[in-house]
C-alpha cells in the first residue's frame, strides 16, 4: 500500500507528572476523618457536573523526551492514523485500501477524536455519514445518532441460542461506487434490539497508552493485594493472555494483550481492513473480496520521508501512534479539586481508580525507569453489577466484568460508561450501583457526602 505523507507541527507537551504530584501533594494535606462524611443522607445527588472542560485538549502530542527517531515515527505514525480507506484506495482523499466489506468508520482518527487525535467519540457523531458514503446504501440503525457516542454493536447470542458476543458491524459497502457488484445486507438490528440481543461499547482513548503496555505484570498484582479493598467488598482480578498467561489490560474487558494486537483487531473490525495479524476477510460472499489479502502489509517499496515509518505497516504505524502518545494533561490543581481529590480516595474510588502505577523496567522510547502512570486504574477486571452488566465474554472476564475504566482525560470526555448510555458524570458514577457491583460500598459512601463535598469530587474528576 502506498501512503501520503503528512506532516503536523505539535505544540510543546509540558510534564504532566510534576502537574499531578502537586495534586497528590495537597490531597495528602486534606485526608478528612470519617467524622467530616455528612449526616445527612442524600444530599450528594444535588450536586451537578460541571461539564466537559474547556481550554487546550492536553493531549494529542508525543511522549516528551523522545529522541528525534522516536519523534518522527510518531509523525509519520500520526497521518497514517488519520487516513481514510476505501475499498481499493481509487476514492479522491481516501487513499487507503481494504474498507469492509463490512465495517463501523473508515478511518482510526473519525472515532478517536475527542478532544484530540487520539481520544474518543466526538461531538458529532461521523458514523451518521458513513452510512451513504461514496453511494453506500446503508440504513442508519436507530442507536447512532448525530449527537451521540461512536458506538460499535455486539450481539449478545446466536440464532441458535449459543454465545456470541462478536462485533456485527453497522454498514456494508453494498452500493458505493467501489464496491463493484457485492451486494449483501447490514445485520438486523431492528430484531436484535426488540429481543434485547445486542450491546455497544464506544472507543476507548489512546493518549498515554505505550505507558499502560509498559507497567509490569507484578506493579498490577501488588496493588491488587491491597487489603483494603476486602472491606469494600471490592476484589477484582486481571484478565490474562491464553496462550503465555501474562497480563493483559486493553479494551473494555481488558482482553487485548498489547497495542499491536489491539490495533491490527480494531483494523479488521471496525474498518474491515485485513492485516498481518488479521488476514481473513470476515465476510467471504463471493464478489466481496476485492483486494489481495492481507490488505494491510509490511511495505518493501515505499518513497515515505519517514523510515522505518514507511516500511512499517498501517497496524505498526496505529500502535506506534498510541506507543508514543502522550497522556493527558490535567488541569491546574484548586482547593476545590484537591479535596475532591482527599475524598475520592477517603470514600475508596481510589481502591479501583488507582491513582499511579509505575512502568517499573525501561521503557523504551525514552529510556526511562520507573515512570509514574496516572491513569487512575488497577487494569483488573471487576464484577460491576447488573446494571452494567453486558453479558459478553472475553478471554477470562464473564459477562458482569469490566476493566476499571482509566480517568486520565476524563474532564475533557462527553460519553461514558462502556456503552455511551449517559453524557452526565454524576449519572455514571450512580450506575456503577446494582446487585453484584463490587462498587456498592463505594457508592453508598458517595451518597453519604454533603453535596459539597460531592461537587469537590465531580470538580476533581472533570480536572483529570
Amino acid at each position: 500500500m502506498q501512503k501520503r505523507n503528512q506532516k503536523h507541527v505539535w505544540p510543546g507537551i509540558i510534564s504532566q507528572f510534576a502537574v499531578l504530584g502537586l495534586a497528590v501533594g495537597l490531597c495528602a494535606q486534606l485526608v478528612l476523618p470519617q467524622s467530616s462524611l455528612s449526616s445527612t443522607p442524600g444530599t450528594a445527588t444535588q450536586a451537578k457536573d460541571p461539564g466537559v472542560r474547556g481550554g487546550d485538549p492536553g493531549a494529542g502530542g508525543p511522549l516528551p523526551g523522545l529522541t528525534s527517531s522516536y519523534a518522527d515515527f510518531f509523525t509519520a505514525a500520526l497521518a497514517r492514523f488519520q487516513e481514510v480507506d476505501s475499498v481499493s484506495g481509487t476514492v479522491p482523499n481516501e487513499n487507503g485500501t481494504g474498507l469492509g466489506p463490512r465495517f463501523n468508520s473508515n478511518s482510526c482518527f473519525s472515532c478517536h477524536a475527542q478532544p484530540a487525535i487520539g481520544g474518543t467519540s466526538p461531538t458529532t457523531n461521523p458514523q451518521v455519514a458513513m452510512a451513504t458514503l461514496d453511494g453506500a446504501r446503508n440504513v442508519l440503525p436507530s442507536f447512532i445518532t448525530i449527537d451521540g457516542p461512536v458506538r460499535e454493536a455486539r450481539f449478545i447470542r446466536k440464532p441458535n441460542g449459543a454465545a456470541d458476543g462478536g462485533v456485527h458491524d453497522l454498514f456494508v459497502i453494498t452500493g458505493r461506487s467501489d464496491a463493484g457488484a457485492c451486494n449483501i445486507s447490514q445485520p438486523d438490528f431492528a430484531t436484535a434490539l426488540a429481543n434485547h440481543n445486542v450491546i455497544f461499547r464506544i472507543p476507548t482513548p489512546l493518549f498515554g497508552a505505550g505507558l499502560v503496555e509498559s507497567i509490569v505484570d507484578d506493579a498490577i498484582l501488588d496493588n491488587a493485594a491491597n487489603g483494603a479493598k476486602a472491606g469494600l467488598g471490592i476484589s477484582g482480578r486481571p484478565n490474562r493472555s491464553g496462550n503465555d498467561g501474562t497480563i493483559t489490560r486493553f479494551g473494555w474487558k481488558a482482553q487485548n494483550k498489547s497495542l499491536l494486537m489491539f490495533a491490527g483487531e480494531a483494523y479488521n473490525v471496525e474498518q474491515g481492513v485485513t492485516n498481518e495479524l488479521f488476514p481473513d476477510e470476515r465476510d467471504d460472499t463471493p464478489g466481496c473480496r476485492l483486494n489481495p489479502l492481507p490488505e494491510d502489509g509490511t511495505n518493501l517499496n515505499t518513497n515515505d520521508t519517514y523510515l522505518p515509518s514507511g516500511y512499517s505497516s498501517d497496524i505498526v504505524n496505529f500502535a506506534m501512534f498510541a506507543r508514543l502518545s502522550a497522556p493527558p494533561i490535567p488541569a491546574a490543581p484548586t482547593q476545590t479539586t484537591a479535596m475532591g481529590s482527599a475524598l475520592f480516595n477517603q470514600i475508596g474510588c481510589n481502591l479501583c481508580h488507582t491513582p499511579q502505577l509505575k512502568t517499573g523496567s525501561t521503557f523504551g522510547p525514552t529510556g526511562q525507569r520507573n515512570v509514574p502512570v496516572n491513569a487512575f486504574s488497577d487494569f483488573l477486571l471487576h464484577n460491576m453489577g447488573t446494571n452494567l452488566a453486558d453479558n459478553v465474554s472475553q478471554g477470562l472476564a464473564n459477562g458482569n466484568e469490566f476493566r476499571t475504566a482509566p480517568l486520565w482525560g476524563l474532564g475533557q470526555r462527553i460519553f461514558f460508561l462502556h456503552d455511551g448510555r449517559t453524557r452526565d458524570l454524576l449519572d455514571a458514577i450512580e450506575e456503577h450501583k446494582s446487585q453484584g457491583s463490587e462498587a456498592n460500598q463505594v457508592i453508598n459512601n458517595f451518597n453519604q457526602l454533603s453535596q459539597a463535598q460531592a461537587q469537590a469530587i465531580l470538580d476533581f474528576l472533570r480536572s483529570l
